[in-house]
């Protein structure tokens, strides 16, 4: 039996809500909220889409999530 894999959309999601928020801290508000938007869809179809059972990764979708929000709401104050 193979191992469990992470999904790639739940990596994508992660990494663009991460550099979202790096980018609104610095400097470039317009392209964190590009950034944050674009991981909050990813993490949401990672999320509402159903997976297969060898791809795991579901806590990671809504840490995603929750820093694409974040990210969103920073760069808006921004």
């Amino acid at each position: 039996m193979a191992g469990q894999r992470i999904g790639v959309r739940v990596v994508l999601a992660l990494l663009g809500a991460i550099t979202g928020v790096v980018m609104m801290f610095t400097g470039k508000p317009g392209w964190g909220l590009l950034l944050a938007v674009g991981a909050l869809m990813l993490g949401a179809v990672g999320f509402f889409l159903p997976a297969s059972p060898p791809v795991s990764g579901g806590v990671i979708r809504i840490f995603a999530i929750g820093i694409a929000i974040l990210g969103i709401g920073l760069s808006v104050l921004g």
